[in-house]
């Protein structure tokens, strides 16, 4: 798999990904990291592109000081090998969720510490205090999900029993990833979570989520609820918002007000200050696209 170099592995090496879409997330997550990191470390901040606009890539660059948060740019099909093929689910997720497998092959190799997020977030506190989080001897740290545990009827591992697993095991949510890379790329992890995905197609519901819960299952490391905050729950100061379903970029987002409001208050500060809400309607239409978009890769 292709390596890429990082100027200083003392960084803190922070990696999304994303389509054009869903890119407007990024201006508010990178301003609220942006605006809450205090401490001294340089971050840098890998963005694996799917199709983001060359209009969109300049814009983004002017959010932050560059001597503090570096941007770095990775198009999806660079950090995907030869030979590797992303199994085309049935969801109407976009096909960007399963980047995350691939983000320790983005960094140097001998970094031994990388965190994933989902840009449908935003930071609330200092993300070096995540960044800091002892790993231990796990390869990865997470937040249970909001579904509780691998027995869930509606997210989960519904064939945890042929697995051998008890169904009150913890399942995690893969929106927020502290991983020892190092550790990754030797124990192959990414050939792993693939190899699930494709070997019980038939009980994926949660993508990726489900192939890196069989793959890590009861052997992760549990990280504080608030660095991973589900916007459907209440919290007066969680330390990462996670807008999980419906996002604040739509009309037809439901869930914590104050939430969206810290989402466009990041948002003003760049230069989407002026962005409108999508409409419901072009939500809708964006799931159907993608559930077409994995059809046709499914038949290849």
């Amino acid at each position: 798999m292709k390596q890429h170099n990082n100027n200083n592995n003392n960084n803190i090496s922070i990696v999304v990904a994303s389509d054009n879409f869903f890119a407007i997330m990024i201006a508010a997550l990178l301003k609220s990291i942006d605006v809450n990191h205090t401490t001294d470390e340089h971050i840098d901040f890998y963005i694996i592109d799917d199709g983001i606009s060359a209009k969109f890539k300049s814009q983004l660059q002017t959010i932050a000081d560059p001597s503090r948060i570096t941007l770095k740019w990775f198009k999806s099909k660079e950090i995907i090998p030869e030979g590797i093929v992303i199994p085309a689910d049935s969801s109407s997720f976009p096909l960007t969720v399963f980047l995350r497998i691939f983000a320790p092959y983005m960094i140097d190799k001998e970094a031994d510490r990388l965190l994933y997020i989902d840009v449908d977030t935003i930071v609330q506190d200092d993300i070096s205090k995540l960044w800091n989080t002892p790993l231990g001897d796990h390869i990865i740290g997470a937040v249970q999900d909001y579904s509780g545990t691998i027995d869930c009827k509606w997210a989960g591992i519904p064939n945890y029993k042929q697995l051998g697993l008890a169904g009150d095991s913890k399942y995690f949510n893969s929106g927020v990833l502290l991983m020892n890379p190092k550790k990754w790329r030797a124990e192959k992890i990414t050939d792993k979570v693939i190899d699930v995905l494709v070997k019980y197609k038939e009980f994926v519901v949660m993508p990726d989520q489900y192939g890196l819960n069989v793959v890590f299952a009861n052997n992760w490391l549990e990280l504080d609820p608030k660095w991973n905050w589900f916007a459907n729950k209440k919290d007066e100061k969680p330390s990462l918002i996670h807008f999980v379903e419906i996002k604040p970029i739509f009309t037809s987002y439901k869930f914590e007000e104050s939430y969206k409001r810290e989402f466009y208050r990041y948002l003003s500060l760049t230069p989407w200050k002026s962005f409108k809400p999508i409409s419901e309607n072009r939500r809708l239409v964006r799931k159907i696209y993608n559930k077409i978009k994995k059809k046709i890769l499914s038949l290849r």
